[in-house]
């Protein structure tokens, strides 16, 4: 739980987990643009604790977490996390092992993904500009297909059998639904896209279907439509304009919000909230990007997605004004063209780092 509110400065505790690939680089960048910003706002302090969790480590130990890790994480009031993935790790070793083993325990069972076309950054759409697409995806985020049921049984015969079992319970869905409506009702046009793909999955689906329709009676005042997320991927490209917040299962929102980061401009610019909104555990915040090794060390990782990730980070602590004088300095440098490859630009991570820490004490030496 982050720290009441009260006339002396407030001191959040963060838990750093860089993890693997651009991970350390972008959490690096995302660390000296908070540390200005609590500098020149003045209001609060963060302190910063960083834990070497990683494919390294698991290699060396044989465990990405060490025992009584997860009673450490939950002494601070949030975790900003890297990436995690490694090419001599395989995947399904390093997201069980690092990412799903602290999002699962601690029941972060809301995964928010906002997406905009920030100013300065343009989307591949052609006639797409900055206001027509603006979403907010909330995907469930603890059981549907990641639940992690299942099982391979005849190694290596020609009849050898792997299960995967997507488990849909009443509680998880209902939870992520009504927040999902909450988060709906909390933005101007109050619309909600509900998505599903109840026709070929008649069972787990239609459960989340039946379940959408109860909790809708408890919210009149959003508009909810529904489709099917193969059809959603068409109108997300067709028609940005008619969405707003989207909800969607683990799996099904996880490539929509890949699509979605996308067609706002890079994946590099998108961030994640992996939210206990019942506050018993601490939140985890980190971009979308993953671990991306094929430019990890070369200095050109964008770490956008780890500003706007912080920013996220700071409006659930409920430094809101914060969060949103970071993104309006992180928009002005983009409009300046200070921007990495990914986005059309020349820029270093560290340029547009320095950049964002620059525009924000230019910002707040003006209001001084």
């Amino acid at each position: 739980m982050p720290p009441a509110a009260s006339a002396e400065r407030r001191v959040y505790k963060i838990a750093s987990i860089p993890a693997d690939g651009i991970g350390p680089e972008v959490i690096s960048a995302g660390i000296t643009v908070l540390q200005t910003l609590s500098k020149a706002l003045g209001t609060f302090d963060l302190a910063i604790e960083h834990f070497d969790w990683s494919s390294a480590t698991y290699l060396k130990t044989g465990k990405y977490i060490p025992d009584g890790g997860h009673e450490k994480l939950k002494q601070f009031d949030a975790i900003l996390f890297g990436a995690v993935g490694a090419p001599n790790v395989p995947d399904h070793i390093s997201l069980w092992g690092l990412r799903l083993a602290i999002c699962q325990p601690f029941q972060q069972y809301a995964n928010v993904r906002p997406t905009r076309v920030l100013r300065g950054t343009q989307s591949p759409l052609r006639n797409c500009k900055t206001g027509d697409l603006d979403w907010v995806i909330v995907r469930e985020n603890s059981e549907g297909e990641y639940a992690g049921q299942g099982g391979r049984s005849h190694a290596g015969q020609p009849w050898e059998v792997a299960t995967e079992l997507a488990i849909f319970t009443r509680h998880a869905v209902e939870r992520l639904l009504r927040f999902a409506f909450e988060t709906a009702r909390s933005r101007p046009r109050k619309l909600l896209t509900f998505v599903t793909k109840s026709n070929a999955q008649r069972n787990g689906m239609v459960l989340w279907d039946e379940v959408c329709e109860i909790v809708a009676r408890e919210f009149p005042d959003v508009k909810l439509d529904k489709m099917l997320v193969d059809a959603m991927t068409v109108r997300m490209v067709l028609k940005p304009e008619s969405l707003d917040t989207i909800v969607a299962t683990n799996l099904h929102a996880d490539i929509l919000s890949d699509l979605a980061a996308a067609l706002a401009g890079s994946i590099g610019i998108a961030p994640t909230s992996n939210l206990d909104p019942t506050r018993k555990n601490p939140s985890m915040f980190e971009p979308i990007h993953g671990s991306a090794f094929d430019i990890a060390g070369k200095g050109i990782a964008n770490p956008v997605a780890t500003f706007w990730t912080a920013a996220e980070m700071l409006a659930w602590l409920g430094e809101k004004d914060a969060a949103a004088a970071l993104m309006e300095c992180v928009e002005r440098v983009c409009e300046r063209g200070i921007t990495t490859p990914d986005l059309g630009g020349t820029a270093t991570t560290v340029a547009v780092t320095d950049a964002v820490c620059q525009e924000i004490e230019r910002e707040f030496s003006r209001k001084k």
